[in-house]
């Protein structure tokens, strides 16, 4: 047991370390490979009856070095790292290959490849619309209806991010604003704070709406049989507390950086093909209602997402025939799409499986035991998103809850949904977007450190977890 906790607590801190110094590697460039090559020298001899001099070459085998060029790429280190931790495992028989394989080949809710699909398929129906400028549009028409009054600025901009989250992703809704912030808060000469952490907060309050919203949503509900209706009857207000504190809090905040006015100028932002836009609402709006009354007809969320997403791509692939173009647009998906979280997730479900085999899991879930199990469940994921990021922390919270039944699981589950969501807006560790963000921010030169996002993210989120899960015990 003692040496399977080692293994697991160095690759989660390793991971850590490794996406607050090292996030990526660079692979490839120029390289120096050894050549062994003959080295001429040149010597007489005599031939023919004639005595005519001729020359011929013999020479001896020498070392040399040639400069070869590889193409280079980047790559994410946290999945590397998690790899190698689950692989450690597997080869020390910590964790047990035969399990591993029975649990992915498993036709079951808890099984990681259909929740892997799930949230690729979303995710590529949100890429989509961002790649056509359907998100850039949205912002800038926000931009213009406000006028020169950052109040209400404020206001749009938070209320846009928090409808698009709660119908798409929160990591792609943080990818697309994030930019387009930076650019117009530069070109009116106002502060960029107050709408980049409001846009933060937003995405990672209002992602709790919907089961699609998060991938821990994602996870925690489909591995504990969860279906959508239920998910938004039990979570939609909850999430509305959550909401409500959040943007009063940040409203007190950065009340002051509010009160200058601003010069609305043209971005420049349009849709840039209306066809293929009508097509990608069309899939992303019926795959939503799908999902909603999947559990209904005996339709699992996977599958129908799955079908949306290649639905999408192929019908984009016509048009691209039909008009004699390139399809740019499944290209970018396919190229954007989050595959490094699949080795991600997989490592980290070896390592909950390897816990759970070492008598680990059951420890943590009599620890929890006692009552309270919303505020247990919710207080204890919130902080534990925060040491081991928010997705390895789902994985072992729904082993962890595991063993409950009845109200006493949904609780847990429940609970430990908010504490994935709210818990990345505390530190920067807590969720893969607040990695991303903070970078998006240092390549636009904004200055907001470690302490910065520490000391405003825990004024909004302790209050912001408390009243969810106050809301949440208030439902169940």
């Amino acid at each position: 047991m003692i040496s399977c906790i080692a293994i697991c607590g160095i690759t989660c801190l390793t991971m850590i370390l490794s996406i607050l110094f090292f996030p990526k590697i660079r692979i490839g460039g120029d390289l120096k490979v050894p050549v062994l090559s003959r080295r001429p020298q040149a010597v007489s001899a005599v031939h023919g009856s004639a005595g005519a001099l001729s020359r011929r070459r013999q020479g001896r085998v020498c070392l040399s070095f040639k400069t070869v060029t590889f193409r280079r790429f980047q790559v994410d280190t946290y999945w590397v790292v998690t790899l190698a931790g689950a692989l450690i495992l597997l080869f020390s028989g910590r964790a047990n290959l035969r399990g591993v394989a029975a649990a992915l080949t498993a036709d079951s809710a808890i099984n990681p490849l259909k929740i892997l699909v799930l949230f690729i398929s979303m995710t590529v129906l949100s890429i989509y619309l961002d790649e056509l400028g359907f998100f850039s549009f949205l912002a800038s028409l926000a931009l213009r209806k406000a006028k020169s009054s950052q109040y209400a600025l404020f206001g749009i901009l938070y209320l846009t991010v928090s409808v698009l989250t709660v119908f798409t992703s929160n990591d792609i809704i943080i990818l697309t604003f994030t930019p387009f912030i930076c650019f117009f808060a530069k070109n009116a000469k106002i502060s960029p704070l107050p709408y980049l952490f409001a846009e933060f907060i937003a995405a990672n309050t209002w992602s709790m709406a919907l089961v699609i919203g998060n991938p821990t949503n994602v996870y925690l509900a489909t591995a504990n049989g969860v279906d959508f209706l239920s998910y938004t009857a039990t979570m939609i207000l909850p999430t509305l507390a959550a909401g409500a504190v959040s943007f009063i809090l940040l409203f007190a905040v950065f009340r002051r950086d509010l009160k200058k006015k601003i010069e609305v100028s043209e971005t420049g932002e349009r849709i840039r093909d209306k066809t293929l836009l009508v097509i990608g609402i069309a899939h992303l709006g019926l795959c939503t209602l799908t999902l909603a009354v999947g559990s209904y007809i005996g339709l699992e969320m996977w599958l129908a997402s799955l079908f949306f997403a290649v639905s999408l791509l192929l019908c984009t692939l016509a048009v691209s025939v039909g008009r004699r173009r390139k399809p740019v647009e499944i290209l970018a998906c396919l190229k954007r799409a989050p595959w490094q979280l699949v080795p991600f997730v997989l490592s980290m479900f070896v390592m909950i499986l390897a816990l759970g085999e070492n008598g680990v899991t059951p420890r943590l879930t009599a620890l929890l035991s006692g009552g309270a199990t919303v505020f247990r469940y919710g207080f204890s994921s919130f902080f534990a998103a925060n040491i081991i990021n928010n997705i390895p922390m789902s994985v072992l919270f729904s082993s962890i809850a595991g063993p409950l039944s009845g109200i006493e699981k949904t609780r847990a589950v429940y609970a430990a949904t908010i504490g994935s969501n709210i818990g990345a807006f505390l530190t920067p560790v807590g969720a893969l977007a607040g990695i991303m963000w903070s970078s998006i921010l240092r390549s636009h030169g904004v200055k907001f450190s470690f302490l910065d996002f520490v000391k405003y993210g825990a004024a909004v989120a302790l209050p912001a977890v408390t009243a969810a899960l106050c809301a949440l015990s208030a439902v169940l």
